[in-house]
């Protein structure tokens, strides 16, 4: 029998979830958001039950997975009280706002033994798992450094629109914790635990926000911290760039550009990733916005069939939440 899901925040993000479990033919069978109608609104789409207050759905229960959708600060909150009645729990990026909630958020799964996963879907990009296999295999050899861009545009209506977004209490922070989130968890899952960091923030754009929309640093690597990878990020870009990123190795030298990864091994060989075309016709849905959406949400639902998912076993998703916390305490805010 399929387990059942309920779903908590109805924002922009939740058709990327409701689409993927359709897809899987996981019945969702409650929705809730503080707006009412748009409560009303999906749950007569699916078919589900519409709550306002998800501790109101989770003592109603009839679900045996919760998917948070939700702002930044309530992802802690929510999942801890999903773990404690019993539910499992799929959230999206990133855990939480602080180091100090993110852990309490791996400590109720693990007391609970119920399963805990972080939405880093980027990981299962195929021009990603090129990269990652290349690294894991040593076939780049000793790596020596390396380097990301992510340069977007947020225009002042992104933030001011939002009764959540642009504040350290709500968001977290602005391009690190946001945008540029899954890049920093991608060299995370590439290389693991990072050694330290040297970073700075500031905003320069954006007066109508708290927050940063600029940061720039390098993060160390490697058991000695010999590995630096330098960085950019902003959301004053003129445009959404694609995202860059490059990791030198003795071996040869790997580039991803938005969803296209190039490996150039010394030898002359050449390996190539792009998007995953065939899974984005079969689900109809953005590649970089769905697919692996899709992709991670089965993993998800596999490890509980399997029982592999048991507790909290995404480390590097708590290696990245300590990663930004990181920036953001060695970084100082400037305007």
């Amino acid at each position: 029998m399929k387990p059942r899901a309920a779903i908590v925040g109805l924002g922009g993000i939740y058709p990327m979830h409701t689409k993927s479990l359709q897809t899987l033919g996981i019945p969702v069978t409650a929705v809730c958001d503080k707006d009412a109608a748009k409560a009303q609104k999906a749950a007569q789409e699916l078919d589900a039950q519409a709550f306002t207050c998800y501790k109101e759905m989770l003592r109603a229960g009839g679900f045996e997975v919760l998917h948070i959708c939700l702002p930044h600060f309530l992802h802690a909150q929510a999942a801890i009280c999903a773990l404690e009645t019993g539910v499992h729990v799929l959230c999206e990026k990133p855990m939480a706002t602080t180091l100090e909630d993110a852990t309490r958020m791996a400590k109720a799964a693990q007391k609970s033994g119920k399963a805990l996963g972080i939405v880093f879907q980027n990981r299962y990009n195929t021009g990603v798992l090129l990269i990652k296999n290349a690294l894991d295999s040593g076939a780049l050899g000793a790596i020596t450094g390396g380097y990301f861009r992510v340069t977007w545009h947020r225009k002042a209506s992104y933030y001011t629109n939002s009764d959540w977004r642009g504040r350290w209490a709500t968001e977290g922070g602005g391009a690190v914790i946001n945008q540029a989130i899954h890049i920093f968890d991608l060299f995370n899952y590439f290389f693991g635990a990072f050694h330290h960091v040297k970073a700075a923030i500031a905003n320069r754009a954006h007066p109508e926000i708290e927050v940063e929309d600029v940061a720039d640093g390098i993060i160390f690597y490697g058991e000695k911290g010999d590995i630096p990878i330098s960085f950019f990020v902003n959301t004053y870009h003129p445009h959404d760039a694609p995202i860059t990123l490059e990791i030198i190795g003795e071996k040869g030298h790997a580039k991803l550009t938005g969803e296209d990864a190039e490996i150039h091994f010394n030898d002359g060989t050449i390996q190539t990733a792009g998007a995953d075309i065939d899974a984005q016709r079969k689900y109809e849905m953005k590649s970089y916005w769905g697919v692996s959406h899709i992709k991670q949400i089965t993993a998800f639902y596999k490890a509980l069939e399997t029982g592999e998912a048991r507790g909290f076993t995404d480390k590097t998703a708590l290696d990245t939440q300590r990663l930004v916390n990181e920036i953001y305490g060695r970084g100082a805010l400037t305007q």
